[in-house]
């Protein structure tokens, strides 16, 4: 019989000889008072009863009443993964390589080659802008240089003419048939054509470089892809006006194969994590699929905001449906994950803390709202502090930690802290 039962009995016992003893000492004064020491007596044992059943009700009353600080679990999945994970972080799938493909000069589309998700290789035409501007424009500079070499012609073919005359007249002043001053004024004329001739050469020069860089620029109304990539963005129609300064690029490369996923690892934990160390990715679009992956490198700036530091992780063998941009969860690994372990089912595990013996049964006190319920566990083998529940509540129910022996069914509860 358990301590407060019995002292209730005990209790009881007392009170009834006590009734016998007072029914002892009664005066007998006839059939008028025979029954005044059965009535208190009666009310003696009444009392006592009252008394120890609300000293065993006391503590579930209170409970009932008022609510204790309980620390809260959950019942939760673990997986193969999870066994071996030394950090786990977060992040996204960032591309190393990437260009945004826009005009070197103002222009509208005429032709636009490519369309989203089409893959493109360095040197492969993407789109023509309008060129007549610039033809128009080449076709004068060329008019130019031709019409400087004209001139370097004109002005050497005089110069040629000078000198026969020079060589004509200097025989003739020698013997004295022609005045000096005749071959004299020849030979200032001839320096005057020579000067003409290398003029007329400059302008043919300036001429040409005029041409070349109109030519650049007409060259470059062809959009050539920079890189090898994919088309990621949804390119400009023909007739838009693009210009330099566009914050909207006409055309937007990534290169898949330099795809990572960059994670936030906290500062305190990165002793944990090793170039090279096997990496098992999970992307928020694909939660069923795994990606094994491996450590790279470590970012070179710490985010003072946060305590981490970004840890670039490269996707080995498969990158099947991995875009960019992706959110990412990582788990950074003690050892490489076999197929085996990846097949392996995942178990339902509680805090076994959170297990108590009730009634002869485990349970764990499961929180529903302010209030707690009992629910009976069939359970596995013990996983670190953790304990494999076989049969109980569903993976994310919320069960009390450590319950005290004063926490029982309908007892109200609050978590610490709250």
């Amino acid at each position: 019989m358990p301590p407060g039962r019995s002292a209730c009995y005990k209790a009881a016992l007392v009170a009834d000889s006590l009734s016998s003893d007072l029914a002892s000492l009664r005066i007998d004064r006839g059939p008028q008072g025979g029954g005044g020491g059965k009535r208190l007596a009666v009310v003696i044992v009444a009392i006592a009863l009252v008394g120890c059943v609300a000293w065993l009700e006391y503590p579930r009353a209170m409970a009932t009443i008022y609510k204790s600080e309980v620390s809260i679990t959950d019942v939760t999945t673990l997986s193969p993964i999870q066994t071996t994970t030394q950090v786990s972080a977060t992040g996204y799938v960032v591309p190393q390589i990437t260009s945004k493909v826009g005009p070197h000069d103002t222009g509208r589309v005429a032709h636009m080659f490519v369309k989203e998700g089409d893959t493109v290789k360095a040197g492969q035409v993407l789109a023509d802008l309008e060129v007549r501007d610039q033809a128009s424009a080449l076709a004068a500079a060329e008019s130019k240089v031709a019409v400087a070499r004209a001139r370097v012609e004109t002005a050497k073919a005089t110069l040629a003419e000078t000198n026969v005359k020079i060589a004509r007249e200097a025989p003739l002043v020698e013997h004295g048939a022609e005045s000096k001053s005749v071959l004299d004024d020849l030979a200032a004329q001839r320096a005057s054509l020579l000067q003409q001739v290398r003029a007329a050469e400059a302008e043919v020069v300036s001429a040409q470089a005029d041409r070349a860089t109109l030519g650049v620029n007409l060259s470059q109304r062809t959009i050539v892809a920079p890189i090898d990539g994919v088309v990621v963005s949804k390119p400009a129609m023909p007739g838009y006006m693009a210009t330099p300064a566009d914050t909207n690029p006409l055309i937007e490369l990534v290169d898949f194969k330099s795809l990572l996923a960059e994670v936030d690892v906290p500062e305190a934990r990165l002793a944990l994590v090793k170039i090279g160390g096997p990496v098992d990715l999970v992307l928020d679009a694909y939660p069923d699929h795994h990606y094994s992956g491996e450590v790279v490198e470590f970012g070179k700036k710490v985010d003072r905001s946060k305590a981490t530091i970004i840890v670039k992780v490269r996707f080995v063998d498969d990158m099947a449906g991995v875009l960019p941009d992706m959110s990412v969860r990582a788990s950074f690994l003690s050892a490489p994950l076999t197929g085996e372990a990846l097949k392996t089912a995942p178990k339902k595990v509680v805090a076994a803390s959170a297990v108590v013996v009730r009634g002869g049964r485990s349970v764990v006190l499961v929180v529903d709202g302010d209030v707690v319920h009992s629910a009976p566990v069939t359970l596995g083998a013990p996983i670190g502090a953790t304990v494999e529940i076989l049969d109980g509540p569903a993976s994310g129910t919320r069960v009390v930690s450590a319950p005290s022996a004063d926490i029982v069914d309908g007892s109200r509860v609050k978590e610490k802290g709250t």
